[in-house]
């Protein structure tokens, strides 16, 4: 039983630990709080408020604040990267005009339309659109940690087809191009202007295959195959149940990171990625290791036999090794991915958990020798 407690203690502990990249650590926002924007050109009064996109906590205000002329003041955290609203007339980002904002590294903000003639950057185009933006009126700001973003555009009732986007942690456009990468995530909603109520259309078409392709391999190759292999190192004092909870948490383990690599085989197709070959050979090379151990528990002779010191060496070396392979593609993924410091913060800290547990639990063994 202390075996099951402990077991369940770290695995649980880490899935907490580990669901702390989905949280936003940015200041949070709602329809509720006060706009902390001073110097605005319309009376802020007359705007009405919409949760825009609640997972990101982007906040859109609005009002047609003179005839033909809406303003608008889209908010969001503020975590290293562009913010963008499009306005588009079939839902679609192709053909879209938006509006995009993002703080250089001077701190000074920055914001500029653009055209969303296709999904690669080139075809992304500032300074172009058919937004009809009033002289002035663009700008966006920092405070409390989030971004604001405000502009006013003439039309008699704008498109009810709203794109919202992330973009990338850590980069924004620059110039002389101003060109912008792929979004990080995104969402595509209708708003009715007069009542307020919008409805989501969908969100990015890839961002929950990448989600899971990262989660999946995380908790199965990083987390759970870890965790079976410090139990079977230091745990073997309950036996049999070691060798059953070892076996348990490997098989997991492998199925997690099996659904994990078959998902980046069909996100590499979807959105023809060039740039993950080395990922993607680690990640088979991963996955060939770990083939390899299962075969290995069939072959697995008994404590008697002479070969059985040659068959320990062989698994042990062959998992430690697919461990650090599998902790390094993990955290290179999450480059790739450019999914941030949350991501990188977040996984690290479990292995830093991992490796202080399997520090502790060394210097028990050999003390105990």
């Amino acid at each position: 039983m202390k075996l099951y407690s402990s077991v369940s203690f770290i695995f649980f502990s880490l899935i907490s630990l580990h669901l702390l990249p989905l949280s936003t650590q940015q200041a949070t926002e709602s329809c509720s709080s006060t706009l902390p924007l001073n110097d605005l050109t319309f009376d802020s009064t007359l705007l009405q408020c919409v949760e825009a996109w609640t997972p990101q906590n982007y906040i859109l205000r609005y009002a047609k604040t003179v005839e033909n002329t809406w303003s608008f003041i889209l908010s969001a955290p503020a975590s290293g990267a562009y913010i963008g609203i499009g306005f588009s007339t079939n839902g679609q980002m192709i053909g879209a005009s938006a509006v995009v904002g993002w703080l250089q590294t001077d701190g000074k903000g920055q914001a500029k339309p653009y055209f969303l003639g296709g999904k690669s950057p080139g075809e992304v185009t500032p300074d172009q659109g058919d937004l009809v933006i009033v002289n002035g009126s663009l700008k966006i700001e920092s405070v409390s940690s989030r971004l604001y973003l405000s502009f006013q555009l003439t039309a008699e009732v704008p498109r009810q087809s709203l794109l919202y986007a992330m973009g990338p942690a850590g980069f924004v456009p620059s110039s002389p191009g101003f060109s912008l990468r792929e979004h990080r995530d995104m969402t595509t909603t209708t708003i009715n202007y007069n009542t307020g109520s919008q409805s989501v259309v969908k969100g990015s078409p890839h961002s929950k295959l990448r989600k899971t392709h990262g989660l999946m391999n995380m908790f199965g190759w990083g987390i759970l195959i870890i965790i079976g292999a410090l139990v079977a190192r230091h745990m073997k004092q309950w036996n049999p149940t070691w060798f059953y909870a070892h076996i348990a948490l490997q098989t997991t383990g492998f199925l997690f990171g099996l659904t994990g690599i078959i998902c980046g085989l069909v996100l590499e197709n979807r959105t023809d990625a060039n740039n993950v070959s080395k990922h993607k050979a680690l990640g088979i090379t991963i996955f060939v290791m770990g083939i390899l151990q299962v075969l290995a528990l069939l072959a697995r002779p008994d404590k008697d036999s002479k070969y059985r010191k040659y068959w320990n060496w062989y698994h042990h070396n062959v998992g430690r090794v697919m461990i650090i392979l599998a902790i390094s593609n993990i955290f290179y993924g999450i480059h790739l991915a450019e999914a941030g410091s949350s991501w990188n913060g977040g996984y690290g800290f479990v292995v830093a958990v991992l490796a202080v547990a399997a520090i502790g639990l060394e210097v028990r063994k050999f003390k105990n020798k």
